[in-house]
This record gives C-alpha cells, structure tokens and sequence, in this order.
C-alpha cells in the first residue's frame, strides 16, 4: 500500500506498511511540502517498516489550518502523536525545513525517554549555522521567481497567478521558519547516529555547513554529497533511501 490515509487534523499519516511494525521511518517534508511527497516509497522499504509522513497545517487536507508557528511546534505535535503508536525502532528522515523539524521531533522523544534509532537529513545546513536568509520578507514576484528557479515549482503551475496567491502565504510562513530557526543554547546531545545527505550545486546548503551536524550527537555521523540542485536528492531519492534503509535495519531483525 503506497497512499495516504487521511486522518482529519492528525500530524502523522499513515503511508504504507504494516499493523504491528518492528521499525518505523518517519518522514518531514520540505516547505510547501506535503506527506504525500514520499508516496512511492513504501515499496522499497524492507517487509516489517511502517512508513508515516508528516503533513504541516495549511497543507492539503490541512490547509483551512494556520500554518505552524515555529519549528518546536511541528516537534512537539509529532512526538506527542508518536508516543501514542506502538513502540518500534524508529528512524526520523528530513529534507530542509524536514531536517529541522525531524531533529527537534528527535530532542524531543529523547528527553521524553523514547529515543529516535537515527536521524537522516537533507537540504539543511546543521543547527545553529544560521541561514540569515531574507526569502520570506521580499515580494511575491520575487519570492515565487526565487522558488521557481531552484525547483521548489512544479513548471506546470509556474505562471498561475491565481494559484500563486493561493499558496505563497503558506510557503512563505513555512521558509519563514526555516530561515529564522535558532537551535536552543547548549541542547542535550542526542545519542543516535545522524546521517546527512546534500547536493553540490544547491543555492542553500553547503558542506561546510553541513558538516556540523556532527556536534548534535555523540552517535556516528556520515555526510554525503553529490551533484544536483535544492531537490536533488528527491528527485533520485534510491540513494538516500538505502542509506535510510541501512539506518532501519542496523541491529534490527526484521520478517
């Protein structure tokens, strides 16, 4: 099964897999992004995953929502509907804005005795080296030339002025969060292992800082880089995807 089940106001769908699962991937979309983004990737994923998506306020089914307020907004609402589900070893994955969100969401079911199995990120500079961006604060036009250009605009919708006011307030709140984000002074370390993938031409990120993401964990840390823009690493996601499945199947004994 490879849909979303929709589940009214709930941060956390359902993707695929199965009732009882011995591990579980839990996946933060990008700005503008929605859980159905990770659809497809229910069938690559090892018998014995559960895959759920989170889907952010004013989005999709959510978008009579107010778009969330801060980052530890999204980390709180997900863990507390996280500790709700039957425990498995649970692996948080997340592409920019997602990085963000899936690291907190980790702090948090750390400190609240149910630590993550692994943290994978992309299209994210690490915690605490700021982005200083100004995206959300120029003009519309701008703002939406600016996401069409590194690919955050699907070219089928790029000269829709109608749907252009319908969704730039929601990604501009959401790159808001992204661009202001601070890192809390001196956070708990977490105690997985945190692998962080990046593309070389991407506008956003860069390896120097990514690399930090190491200073988050006492865990191991990987970073991988390789050609592509902002979206790369989603647009060829089977990279990525086996490094998480790696991540899901460490130590685990799975059907």
């Amino acid at each position: 099964m490879n849909r979303v089940r929709a589940q009214g106001r709930n941060w956390v769908r359902v993707i695929g897999g199965e009732e009882r699962p011995t591990a579980r991937l839990v996946c933060f979309p990008y700005s503008g992004g929605t859980a159905a983004a990770y659809r497809d990737w229910s069938s690559a994923l090892p018998a014995g995953v559960e895959l759920l998506a989170v889907q952010y306020p004013g989005q999709a089914d959510r978008i009579r929502e107010s778009p969330a307020g801060s980052v530890a907004q999204i980390a709180s609402s997900v863990a507390a509907e996280l500790s709700r589900r039957e425990p498995a070893r649970c692996v948080l994955y997340g592409h920019s804005l997602g990085a963000l969100a899936a690291y907190e969401t980790a702090r948090q079911l750390q400190a609240d005795g149910r630590p993550a199995h692994g943290l994978v990120v992309s299209g994210s500079l690490a915690p605490g080296q700021a982005l200083g961006g100004r995206m959300h604060l120029t003009g519309d036009a701008e703002l939406w030339s600016a996401l069409r250009d590194f690919g955050g605009i699907d070219p089928s919708i790029a000269d829709d002025l109608e749907l252009r006011e319908l969704l730039l307030p929601v990604l501009r709140a959401y790159i808001a969060l992204t661009e202001t984000y601070r890192p809390p002074t001196r956070p708990e370390p977490l105690d997985c292992p945190v692998h962080c993938h990046y593309n070389t031409e991407d506008p956003l990120v860069d390896a120097a800082r990514v690399e930090p993401w190491a200073a988050v964990t006492t865990g191991r840390t990987s970073v991988r880089g390789r050609p592509g823009g902002h979206f790369g690493v989603l647009l060829e996601p089977s990279e990525l995807i086996a490094d998480i499945t790696g991540v899901l199947l460490e130590g685990a004994t799975l059907p």
